[in-house]
């Protein structure tokens, strides 16, 4: 996402804490003007509540004045959290995955996709290593995938699931995590996803839409909710059947 957006806004700063020197990238059309002080949850008191199941551990639900937020610090996992749980190589700013997250997130809404706003994404570097930390709109009234098909089993939105999979995938995304968590329906039936860190923009291809639904696939069965792995198996076969049905209508 290099292309030119003349609504975007860049505040440097200086962290006294830290010593490190960042920057926080957001929507001029959005905010006025921004804080560092936004993304520590420390900072927001009782207005922060920890996200429980949130992976890694690293988000929380903001108060904010201009709305409920979320607010998620980048974190590693497997044996590279082993070297560090939060500092990723510095390359150059327009790399740091907080602002790649952010620019992608506004190119899918730009596309008409059911994705969160975001909000403002900020760095501190700390010579070859940065943390990072994005903060997007939180979306009220919703539910995981992962708890409507453990749930409600065959009830659970199965073929909107695969539809709205398909959708996103017809503009090229590439969501590298795209696990049950990270789709989410409203109570009208309405469904988002969520959750683009390490996401791509690419030309629509067999071998990364197969891996994404992989993916999918695989964390369905890691929270069956009693229900055994040919009842999982039978309904993910109508999510696809779904899904390759939107997919052969095009855009």
């Amino acid at each position: 996402m290099a292309v030119f957006d003349a609504t975007e806004s860049l505040t440097p700063f200086h962290d006294d804490r830290s010593g490190e020197y960042g920057a926080i990238l957001f929507d001029s059309t959005q905010l006025r003007q921004v804080d560092p002080r936004w993304f520590d949850p420390v900072q927001w008191g009782e207005r922060a509540t920890q996200v429980g199941g949130s992976g890694r551990g690293g988000a929380w639900f903001i108060d904010a004045s201009h709305g409920p937020c979320v607010l998620r610090q980048y974190l590693r996992g497997g044996m590279a959290a082993k070297l560090s749980r939060d500092r990723y190589l510095w390359r150059d700013a327009n790399r740091v995955r907080s602002f790649e997250e952010f620019r992608l997130l506004r190119e899918l809404l730009r596309r008409k996709l059911p994705v969160p706003q975001p909000v403002a994404a900020c760095y501190l570097r700390s010579r070859f290593t940065y943390r990072a930390w994005i903060i997007v709109e939180r979306l009220v009234g919703v539910r995981s995938f992962s708890e409507l098909a453990a749930n409600e089993g065959g009830d659970a939105p199965w073929e909107q699931t695969g539809r709205l999979i398909a959708k996103f995938h017809r503009e090229g995304l590439d969501h590298a995590d795209l696990n049950a968590t990270n789709i989410l329906f409203d109570e009208g039936g309405k469904g988002w996803l969520i959750d683009f860190d390490r996401g791509r923009m690419h030309i629509p291809e067999t071998a990364w839409r197969t891996r994404n639904l992989a993916r999918l696939q695989r964390s369905l069965h890691k929270h069956p909710g009693g229900r055994s792995a040919a009842q999982i198996d039978a309904d993910f076969a109508r999510l696809r059947a779904a899904y390759d049905a939107r997919w052969a209508k095009g855009n």
